[in-house]
């Protein structure tokens, strides 16, 4: 059975199971399709299908469109990775674990080694001090969310450790200020516009083709509420709201914050795939996939790019995907992954936080992909 014929199955048990409400699943070999999948409903409650050019929160899928709108700007010359980030922000001055003010540069931000965490209980301080970290809604502008952080330490020496956070917001702040205009100003200026990625903004172009958001259920997964909270204070804790995307006064997210299509974020993979493709160098898009942490462990198996974990043990990743491959997601319902010794890029978006990215899902879509 050929890669198409399996995910196409796939795909049609999982929404027969409602384990997933509506999908739109992208695999292409060499720049060509293999399978371009729709299937289930955008709004099941109204029985609006999904459709190829369905919009879809991304989460987390933000931070590569934001990491390569960096890299854009530092071939030419606008930042560079050894940068300080408060010469570019002068109001983000969080302290070392020590106390002295941390020395962040843009190559920490990119690669997730700043010593800022995705840590939980700061969405639970006090008001006045409690912050968004990209996906609670909130009428705070970025200096006044994260200025926040300048009392609390960061986890870890910038540089020490690997530790998925809120860095890229930051970033985002940082190509704003450097453009002078919105980090949406910015992102279709260098990489959006040139790319063709007409949807992907941090606005919804077109409210009609916006997929509803839905939570995961013991029974069937229900339609968000807003707000929504998972996870718990011990653990992993996430605060959704599916309206934050309509509010123009939440500050531009380079984290969590954008909504799009799967064949704009296609787009911007292809374009790695390809050497950069004529918006990157051809070095500086094989960088863009390669480790750039070096010895210090990611997730278990993972190292990490600028733009997602790459796979360094598939066993102890404990995943399908083979020695190479590039992956991550988005939290709303997303999951990716490129296998560059293959030529192949698969975009899996679905309106089903959390199932589509950290359930069961991702990992039967790529076992379903590699006949494993």
């Amino acid at each position: 059975m050929t890669i198409a014929k399996r995910v196409d199955a796939l795909i049609d048990r999982v929404i027969e199971e409602e384990r997933i409400t509506g999908a739109v699943v992208l695999v292409y070999q060499d720049g060509k399709p293999l399978l371009e999948k729709t299937a289930g409903f955008a709004d099941r409650e109204a029985g609006v299908p999904v459709r190829l050019d369905t919009i879809f929160r991304y989460a987390s899928v933000t931070k590569p469109i934001v990491a390569v709108t960096a890299l854009v700007m530092i071939e030419k010359g606008l930042l560079s990775l050894e940068d300080r980030v408060v010469d570019h922000l002068p109001w983000f001055r969080p302290k070392t674990p020590d106390g002295r003010e941390a020395p962040i540069t843009i190559r920490h931000l990119l690669t997730h080694t700043s010593g800022l965490t995705y840590d939980p209980t700061l969405e639970l301080l006090p008001e006045g001090q409690r912050m968004t970290l990209g996906l609670g809604n909130t009428d705070l502008s970025l200096d006044e969310n994260f200025s926040r952080h300048n009392g609390i330490p960061l986890a870890f020496e910038p540089g020490a450790r690997w530790a998925y956070s809120f860095a890229t917001d930051i970033l985002g702040g940082v190509l704003a200020a450097i453009h002078g205009d919105t980090l949406e100003a910015a992102v279709v200026h260098y990489v959006a516009g040139p790319l063709g990625m007409t949807d992907a903004r941090f606005h919804v172009t077109d409210p009609d083709r916006l997929a509803v958001a839905y939570a995961d259920h013991p029974d069937r997964p229900v339609r968000m509420p807003d707000p929504w909270v998972s996870g718990d204070e011990e653990g992993w804790r996430t605060v959704f709201s599916p309206a934050r995307i309509f509010n123009p006064r939440a500050f531009q997210s380079g984290g969590a914050g954008m909504a799009g299509t799967a064949r704009d974020f296609l787009l911007l993979l292809e374009m790695l795939r390809k050497d950069g493709a004529g918006l990157l160098s051809p070095a500086l898009a094989q960088a863009a996939l390669s480790n750039q942490i070096g010895k210090i462990d990611g997730e278990p198996g993972y190292r990490f790019t600028v733009v997602g974990g790459l796979v360094v043990d598939p066993a102890a990743a404990m995943t399908a995907l083979p020695k190479g491959a590039i992956q991550w997601g988005g939290v709303y319902g997303n999951t990716w992954f490129m296998d560059p010794a293959e030529r192949l890029t698969v975009v899996s978006l679905t309106n089903n936080a959390l199932e589509g990215c950290i359930g069961a899902y991702p990992d039967m879509l790529r076992a379903a992909v590699y006949d494993r």
